[in-house]
């Protein structure tokens, strides 16, 4: 279960996260893992189209893979269905079955994103991309919330979320009192990468 800019000289401050050392440049290309203890996802649907029945996935593991040159970077997440929990157990079983989620056999829920600008994790905005559920891949749009802090997922969470049908996800039972609307939400946070020491300096020849 991804506008306005900020201000163009943060880009690379809001990936980076200020760590490079003064004097050392940043590679082009760079992977930030995100933290999974500290990042989260879950879901909602509604039964006869007013009680949300609500849940949280096992866990929230990815990367995100930032170009530096280009200010754009793209999301590679992965969700654990397997470890869903619900208030209720029976709920538990159930969206874990052959009728829902069928973790025995897709025990992983995958996002990848396309390409976006660095900044939109500062101002939000439009986050498309492909979401793989039950083996089924669908085209998915989801909306990145506006930063509350300068440093986005170090200082504080990156929220993301969107509507997904699960009949494009093969669950087509229950439709008399299921909704076919399932909301996504995400809450993620990056491991915060080291601070890069600057190149050293050689003495020109004589």
């Amino acid at each position: 279960m991804v506008a306005a800019l900020f201000l163009p000289g943060c880009l690379i401050a809001m990936m980076t996260l200020a760590t490079t050392a003064p004097g050392a440049e940043p590679p082009r290309m760079e992977t930030l893992q995100f933290d999974s203890k500290r990042s989260s996802a879950q879901f909602s649907v509604k039964v006869f189209w007013m009680i949300p029945v609500d849940g949280q996935f096992g866990g929230l593991r990815g990367e995100v893979v930032v170009d530096h040159f280009s200010s754009q970077a793209r999301v590679d997440a992965r969700i654990d269905a397997d470890g869903v929990t619900m208030r209720r157990s029976a709920y538990e079983n159930w969206v874990k079955s052959a009728e829902f989620f069928d973790v025995e056999r897709y025990p992983e829920i995958r996002f990848h994103s396309d390409s976006f600008p660095i900044s939109r994790l500062h101002g939000g905005g439009d986050l498309p991309g492909v979401l793989t559920m039950r083996g089924i891949e669908q085209s998915v749009l989801f909306q990145v919330q506006p930063s509350t802090c300068d440093r986005p997922a170090i200082d504080c969470d990156v929220m993301a979320d969107g509507t997904v049908r699960r009949s494009e996800f093969g669950m087509t039972t229950r439709r008399a009192s299921l909704s076919d609307k399932v909301e996504l939400s995400f809450s993620v946070r990056i491991v915060a990468p080291a601070a890069r020491a600057p190149e050293p300096m050689t003495r020109p020849p004589q």
